[in-house]
């Protein structure tokens, strides 16, 4: 277990509502719809946190529960929970320093950073920030040449693995940003997107082929899909829909984890991202079969709230909501945590980004 760091912010920040309210006063309206809108309708997004909460936990009691252990190991590097920071384009519009700030919480707090190529200070600054677990993640705009030389910059800078997004192959329409006339800085000098679009299966075939680094994709939503990844020899199989700003109408992420779990058969570990910002929907997700849980927007929250400092708080406040509901499902560990801890169950509130904070908008809090 990686040794506890604190942020210094416990009397500021003592519930996650907290921070969320703090980044929504930092932010712009547009910096804000960015980060908690999606594509369209947002019914996508909207069935992330649907998919969480129609899901109910199961506790045992009488179990020895006296010391609780929330860690984790992912390709064979403590991490002090079961989360990781999820790639996020264009973050250094929700704190100064971007990727580099994230690393920096990263390294102080014992978790990886996937570090996104549409974000700033770019993938040798960001390592040069901190020496934490770093993964780096590649939107593909050039050719196989330009693929391998990210892979060669990466592994020079210590990026422990390699992730390729697969649900861009056409960009969104995400429509509280276009009402906002909101423009990512990241889009601005996005060009090649017809190479994105023709990515194949043969290209994870000749990178696994040419590339001895571990290799994730990000963006399967089918059995079909985790299988073939599976077939190719990727090593991580990456749940995700984009946080519901990719394909409208879609399905929740926790709705298609199963059928992952069950396509991959323990052959690949599994890692899911869409709508997880509390403990109990990190040790859902576990309990569902993912290895480990990305964390986008929550991150982008605590960024917002107060920099690197408030992104270690709000890891903090996250741990210790895992560490409660572990106790009180009377599980020790999360390695201990399985299917028979959930039953369907439903849901209290209407879903969207931040109905999983209910005392935002209530008067006193």
């Amino acid at each position: 277990m990686l040794p506890a760091v604190g942020s210094g912010l416990e009397d500021r920040f003592q519930t996650l509502h907290e921070i969320v309210r703090a980044a929504r006063a930092a932010l712009a309206p547009g910096p804000w719809d960015y980060l908690v809108g999606g594509t369209e309708t947002e019914t996508t997004l909207r069935r992330n946190r649907l998919a969480l909460d129609s899901l109910g936990l199961r506790p045992r009691v009488l179990r020895d529960v006296s010391k609780l252990d929330a860690s984790t190991t992912f390709l064979g590097r403590p991490l002090r929970i079961p989360v990781m920071l999820a790639p996020i384009g264009s973050i250094e519009t929700f704190t100064a320093g971007g990727g580099a700030t994230a690393a920096v919480a990263s390294a102080e707090f014992g978790v990886p950073q996937m570090l996104s190529s549409a974000c700033n200070p770019g993938l040798e600054a960001t390592a040069k920030a901190a020496d934490n677990f770093r993964i780096f993640q590649l939107y593909v705009r050039g050719d196989d040449a330009f693929v391998d030389d990210h892979v060669r910059r990466a592994l020079d800078h210590g990026y422990a693995a390699f992730c390729l997004t697969v649900d861009t192959a056409v960009y969104s329409r995400r429509e509280r940003d276009l009402a906002r006339r909101f423009v990512k800085p990241w889009r601005l000098r996005a060009t090649g997107q017809d190479f994105q679009a023709a990515l194949s299966w043969a290209q994870v075939k000749r990178f696994k082929d040419k590339h001895d680094v571990p290799l994730i994709l990000k963006g399967i939503a089918t059995a079909e899909d985790a299988a073939l990844a599976v077939e190719h020899g990727v090593e991580v199989v990456y749940v995700s829909n984009h946080g519901g700003r990719q394909l409208d109408q879609g399905r929740g992420a926790m709705d298609v984890l199963p059928e992952v779990v069950a396509a991959v058969g323990g052959r690949a570990r599994i890692v899911v991202d869409g709508g997880f910002v509390r403990g109990t929907d990190v040790v859902k997700g576990l309990a569902a079969g993912a290895d480990v849980v990305g964390l986008g927007r929550l991150a982008c929250l605590g960024l917002a709230a107060a920099g690197a400092p408030g992104l270690v708080r709000t890891l903090e406040l996250l741990e210790d909501e895992i560490r409660i509901c572990l106790g009180l499902l009377g599980v020790d560990r999360v390695g201990a945590l399985d299917r028979s801890h959930l039953h369907p169950a439903p849901p209290v509130a209407l879903p969207h980004a931040l109905s999983a904070f209910p005392l935002l908008d209530e008067p006193g809090y």
